[in-house]
């Protein structure tokens, strides 16, 4: 089951959308989260929480979930 979330801007970082997903909950757990679990965006792992995501990128959370960013 994919969980959708939704942004009002053109793009978040991945570090902003785990807070906003509630899979942290803080920001500064992003560093600490994203070395400790696989993260997958559009399928490619990607451990930058600076990464920039838009509308219709798939994030995939080994043990979590999958994401879909909606408008």
């Amino acid at each position: 089951m994919e969980i959708k979330v939704q942004i009002d801007t053109d793009t978040i970082t991945l570090g902003q959308f785990l807070k906003l997903a509630d899979v942290i909950q803080s920001g500064g757990m992003a560093k600490w989260f994203l070395s400790e679990h696989d993260v997958f965006v559009n399928g490619e792992q990607d451990q930058r929480r600076g990464r920039k995501l838009a509308v219709h990128d798939k994030i995939e959370i080994e043990g979590i979930g999958t994401f879909i960013i909606v408008r």
